[in-house]
């Protein structure tokens, strides 16, 4: 296979250098994937200026420790804010203004900045956009990625659209895991929520990852009162017969998504509502560091988990850092903090340097995050301009 003739081409080269229900819900709101030639493939990775230290075993080094002593393993990493949707509590029903191309960061930055992070003791990457399906260099990003040395999982979160015919390379180009977003199993909900058409092509890539032997096949829903509430159950279902892990998540307020506590469908609620049509739902023991509840049927191959950012935070257990498709360094998904690490790598920063840089933002990060109605009132950028 040629993704497999690439791993081994890039093996050689990367090794020797670092080891490696209704609609007035929404009524506030609305009035191809290619491999480049294995030449070009070698070319890019001998000139990819990666990390100055070879990294040593995954030990965390003090860049990622915050002053409360969580250490941060988990790097997310938006690779583009451009999307084939349009959901509603990801993006303004205005649109929002792209950042110009050349102030994202080239495949090489990616590499170089990721490098570093693993160096010093990352060991998952989550790619996240926009959609990150849509960047045409993902496979090498991919394959450049799982080389690290270190590194224990990469993995993606996908709305489904293009996802089915990409998987099979992606999976070869050592993509460990994905999670795709779906909130309903509607498709005329589907449309009016993206404001585009495309349920089928997600329902498809859902079965393309079970049948490519992903366990579980993660489907991210974002439960909104008077929308897909009433949907809970159903989904629900999914888990039956196949390795899905359906999880659940609280409505989160973001600028521009008009979010409302009138629309969010809690935890408790969420759990009573499973709960009702199957009381053998048992809660699972979860990490430390892990987001969600997570909880299993008697008799299901799959699992159910609860993400409960809004009324039960996690902070105390977080262990997630994100580095934004512009180079914005953020230590806090609802924190307004950013800083910049491509204006530091574009003016020749070192890694002593840009270790510096990361390692003051990890310090400054709070314990936790602020309320829900405080989150909603504090000044944010758009989901897609963070990063699912």
């Amino acid at each position: 296979m040629k993704a497999a003739t690439m791993r081994r081409s890039l093996s050689r080269l990367t090794h020797s250098h670092f080891g490696f229900r209704n609609s007035s819900f929404f009524s506030v709101v609305d009035s191809e994937l290619g491999l480049h030639n294995l030449d070009k493939m070698m070319y890019a990775t001998s000139c990819v200026n990666l990390s100055e230290d070879p990294p040593k075993e995954n030990c965390v080094s003090d860049m990622l420790v915050d002053s409360f002593g969580r250490m941060h393993t988990y790097l997310r990493i938006s690779l583009t804010e451009r999307c084939n949707l349009r959901c509603h509590y990801c993006m303004p029903a205005e649109g929002i203004q792209l950042t110009p191309n050349p102030q994202l960061l080239s495949q090489n930055e990616i590499l170089r900045l990721a490098s570093l992070f693993v160096a010093s003791g990352v060991n998952k990457i989550r790619l996240t956009g926009g959609e990150p399906t849509i960047r045409k260099d993902i496979d090498q990003i991919c394959l450049h990625l799982s080389n690290l040395k270190g590194l224990k999982s990469l993995a993606i979160t996908t709305n489904g659209i293009t996802l089915a015919r990409k998987l099979p390379l992606l999976k070869e180009c050592g993509l460990t895991s994905l999670n795709i977003s779906l909130d309903t199993l509607v498709p005329a909900k589907f449309e009016f929520l993206t404001r585009r058409k495309g349920h089928e092509k997600v329902m498809e890539s859902i079965n393309a990852a079970v049948d490519v032997g992903y366990n579980p096949v993660k489907v991210n829903c974002v439960v909104m009162r008077g929308f897909n509430d009433d949907e809970i159950c159903d989904f629900v279902e999914l888990t039956r017969d196949r390795p899905i892990n359906v999880r659940f998540i609280e409505f989160m307020p973001f600028d521009g998504n008009v979010w409302n506590v009138k629309k969010l469908v809690s935890y408790s609620e969420m759990l009573d509502t499973v709960v009702k049509q199957f009381p053998n739902l048992k809660r699972q023991h979860d990490h430390p560091t892990e987001t969600a509840k997570n909880f299993k049927i008697d008799g299901h191959l799959g699992t159910v988990s609860f993400i409960t950012s809004m009324t039960q935070h996690f902070c105390a257990g977080c262990n997630r850092l994100r580095l934004l498709a512009d180079g914005n360094f953020k230590v806090c998904l609802f924190g307004p903090s950013e800083v910049s690490l491509r204006d530091p790598l574009r003016q020749q920063a070192s890694d002593d340097e840009l270790r510096e840089i990361i390692g003051a933002a990890v310090k400054k990060k709070k314990a936790s995050h602020a309320g829900m109605f405080d989150i909603a009132k504090t000044a944010n950028r758009p989901m897609i301009h963070i990063g699912g």
